[in-house]
Parts: structure tokens; sequence; C-alpha cells
């Protein structure tokens, strides 16, 4: 079934979050200018949204599945998959996929995590990739395929007899904070109830070993010599999570009637779409970073919806100030969603698009990580019956006519404004 009228799902990654003594006890979206984000939500219907579940802290991988109808609980297998395909690595039955950062360990002892995302490095990992696949083709007759994404990223996939992904990941997950001991990072193992799955147990020593490898190779390459003549962390490891095994999901198209596509800027989401089956789309400014560029981005999107019925796209930056528990980065980021909404209203026709202004998750500043906080949400233009709300904020939007709900809910309230969705019942 066709789409009568054009959806749009406006992502600001990470955006929404808690108040900030340094804000005056305002939010950063509170604490943001935000004109377009104002008026989208003067003349839209406003609520809160929780991706997963109340209180359940989303992934970005999980709440996108959420959030366009797949129940993660049930479908989800890991984010390596959708990581290791949205960087061009095939994922074949039987394979065992991880998302992976390039991080920073002290050299002194190889294992001391001094930066999980070696300063967001930008450049030379092209480089770092082309030396790991190199030097470690294989670990134990299991082929290593590794490929590089946006800044810190990469992917791992591991193919060969005799593994599973009942494994723990390597990263630990914390930064040290100023004046606090560095952790090291974690030996995998196989999964509590799998301790003695032979499996389980050849996974892990393959991951160890290519860890261990991989300081080996980094650590002395040119690229980090260069980054530390520089006063830069070197890039000398690499650290897997986010294990999991391919993944079947049904078409977007077949399970909507909608021919649908995302605009990315991370390979995360970049390997969802194909998965799905949906048409992905580059923004030529879209870096994943800071400087990414929004007009781009807007600009992308406009031209996308001319060809397709639903459009989904996210607008990472919110989430890196976030995770960095950087405020006034956050804030302009923030800034940034606005001027991406100010060009969408000047460009497409909303007495024909509804658009649902969101994130995926929220990072709030104090938490430097994903939290369980919901979303403020905002749905504008065709079918919509606005609210009394005046600004975007996380206080403002509880107060509007949507109340709190739940990423399941999601497409069908969408479908619903934009006339696509069917009747249940006679």
């Amino acid at each position: 079934m066709a789409s009568k009228n054009k959806i749009l799902v406006l992502l600001g990654d990470g955006m929404g979050g808690r108040p900030v003594p340094e804000l005056d006890g305002r939010t950063v979206i509170e604490a943001a200018t935000t004109p377009a984000l104002d008026r989208v939500t003067r003349d839209g219907a406003c609520g809160m949204l929780s991706p997963i579940s109340r209180g359940v802290p989303a992934g970005s991988d999980t709440s996108h599945m959420a959030l366009l109808g797949y129940n993660p609980y049930e479908l989800y297998r890991g984010r390596g998959p959708f990581e290791a395909k949205g960087v061009g690595l095939d994922i074949n039955p039987g394979d065992v996929a991880f998302r992976c950062n390039f991080s920073t360990v002290d050299p002194a002892d190889g294992r001391t995590v001094l930066d999980r995302r070696a300063g967001r490095i930008h450049s030379g990992t092209d480089q770092l990739r082309q030396a790991i696949n190199e030097q470690i083709p294989e670990i134990d007759g299991v082929q290593i395929l590794f490929k590089e994404s946006v800044e810190h990223r990469c992917a791992l996939v591991l193919r060969g007899e005799g593994i599973n992904e009942f494994v723990t990941e390597v990263d630990p997950h914390i930064d040290p904070a100023p004046g606090q001991p560095a952790e090291q990072y974690y030996d995998c193992k196989p999964l509590p109830g799998h301790e003695d799955d032979p499996e389980a147990l050849f996974t892990a020593q393959v991951v160890n070993k290519f860890v261990q490898r991989c300081f080996e190779v980094l650590n002395a390459h040119e690229v980090n010599r260069q980054r530390v003549a520089e006063g830069k962390p070197p890039a000398n490891i690499t650290l897997p999570r986010g294990v999991g095994t391919a993944v079947h999901l049904e078409p977007f198209a077949t399970k909507y009637g909608l021919d649908g596509a995302i605009v990315v800027e991370v390979d995360l989401v970049r390997g969802l779409a194909m998965y799905l089956g949906m048409d992905v789309i580059n923004a030529p400014g879209a870096t994943g970073g800071r400087d990414t560029d929004e007009i781009s981005i807007a600009q992308t999107v406009v031209s996308a919806l001319a060809n397709h019925d639903f459009i989904l796209a996210n607008i990472k930056a919110p989430d890196l100030g976030g995770h960095d528990r950087d405020p006034e980065q956050k804030i302009a980021a923030v800034q940034k969603v606005d001027r991406a909404v100010a060009y969408l209203l000047d460009n497409l026709d909303f007495g024909s698009t509804v658009m649902m202004l969101a994130a995926d998750h929220c990072t709030p500043i104090s938490v430097g990580d994903h939290s369980g906080d919901p979303i403020p949400t905002v749905f504008f233009g065709h079918g919509v019956t606005p609210d009394c709300v005046q600004s975007y904020g996380e206080r403002a939007c509880a107060q509007g006519c949507m109340g709190h709900f739940l990423g399941a809910d999601v497409m069908n309230i969408l479908t619903n404004y934009s006339g696509s969705g069917e009747k249940f019942g006679a």
C-alpha cells in the first residue's frame, strides 16, 4: 500500500538529558537557542518517548530497531553485525562480529586504558586497518576480517569453525576520571552458563590473542609515532565489544508497504538499513562527528523525500557532547539540529509530510553515557493536532498531549497521521 503522505523521522542522537548545574539547572536543550525547534513544538503534538521501555537505557542499535517497529527483545543479536555490515564486511551464517574502538592503552603495560576513543582519532585509521589485515590475517585457523568506520569506530568479524557469540566484551566502557586510576581492559571469557562450552572458550582465546596482537602491531605504527610526536593519544589497540551474529529482519517495505530510506552518518545505522532492505543515502557533508554539515543532511532529506515514502535521519553530534561531558559542545550540537529543522521548514511541504522530532536515547552530561530518561518528542505536520506546549525541552514536552509512549508505538502513530496505517477490525 502506497503512503498517502510522507513520513520523516529526525533524530538528534543522544539529544535529551538532565539538568546541568553549570547551566543554572537547565538541561542542554533548555539552555540552547532553538527557534526552529520551538516553532515546530508550538505547532505540534508533544510527549516523552522511551524507545525500549521506561527507564531502560537504549543502545543506538536497539533504539533504532524499536523506533522502526522491530522488537529488540525478540530480534536483537548484538551490535557487531550492524556495525560490520555498515562498513562493508560480509556477515555469513556462523560468523561472529564485534564493534570495536581504536583506543589508547599505556605503552608500558599494553593493558591500562587511558582513552577509549584515542582522542576521537579522525585520520590514519585506514593505515592502521591495513596493518592489522596484513599482519593478523588469521588466528588459530580463524579468519580475521577488520575494517575502520568513522573516527575511533571499527568492526571485526571472526570466520571459521568452532566459534560462537557466547563471550564477554573486552572494552571496559570506562575512561579514567580526573585524578582517578585508569582501568585495564578485560580478558574475553565465555558468558556465564557457557564456561564449559568449547566453542565459547575457543572464541575467547581468539579474541584475546587478536587484542594482544593489535597492540603489538599498532603501538609501533608510524601513524601512532606521529600522533605521539604531536601530543595526541596513540590509537595503539582495538577493544572489541557488542558481539553478535547474523540476524534476519523482515524487510521494511514488506512490513509497512512503505518505500523507506535512511540518511546515514555512522555505519551502525547504515548496517541496520541494509538488514532491513532500506535505501542507504549518504549526505555529502555528513561526517558523524562534531563538525558535521547539518544543512547537507537536511538537503539530502529533502531530496530523498521526493522519491521515498519514509525517511529516517540521525544527526550524531549531540551524542558526542554528552559522552564527553561537555555542555557547551552539546549545546552547539543541539543548535545544529535546530538549523537542520529550520531548513526543512523552509523546503518541505508539511501539509503532506508528518515529522517526528526526537532522539534515539538520552546522553546526559552528568552520566557521560546513555541513560533511560525519556526523550522530548514532537509530532509535526500532516494530520497533527497541536497541543499547548510552547518550547522544545524535557520539562515542556512532558506537558504535551502525547503523554509518555514507547518506541513500539512510533510507527503506529506516524502511519496514522500519514494515512498509511491499516484499520484493526471491521
